[in-house]
């Protein structure tokens, strides 16, 4: 069975590739969210086997997020991604529970070796 993912990114055409990319090589988008309060909404609702999460986001940031789904489901599987230069961001994300970061700008092969780093 493919592995479910949830996409979280604010900006659409990160998500679209994203699932371009995990699409063509067998994973299943379950589910996408613009923001880290949809994402928690809409882990509970899909119980995805990962989440890509982007870091900067409106009304709630990746790091929040990473801990309010951690908090939900200690056993989560979170993968950050974030754009050059925030370094101390992914510390504290890695911190927070997450798995593995991806940087932006991202190559396909980058992120399916952090995905199936994360959940084979």
């Amino acid at each position: 069975m493919a592995k479910r993912v949830l996409i979280v990114d604010d900006a659409a055409f990160m998500r679209m590739m994203i699932k371009d990319i995990l699409s063509k090589n067998g994973y299943e988008v379950a589910g996408e969210a613009e923001n880290g309060l949809r994402a928690v909404e809409k882990y509970k609702e899909l119980t995805p086997d990962l989440v890509l999460m982007d870091i900067t986001m409106p009304e709630m940031n990746g790091i929040d997020a990473v801990k309010n789904i951690k908090a939900l489901d200690p056993g989560a599987k979170i993968v950050m991604c974030s754009a050059m230069g925030q370094q101390a961001m992914v510390i504290e994300s890695i911190q927070a529970g997450a798995r593995d970061f991806i940087v932006k700008p991202f190559q396909a092969d980058r992120v399916l070796e952090a995905v199936r780093k994360v959940v084979g």
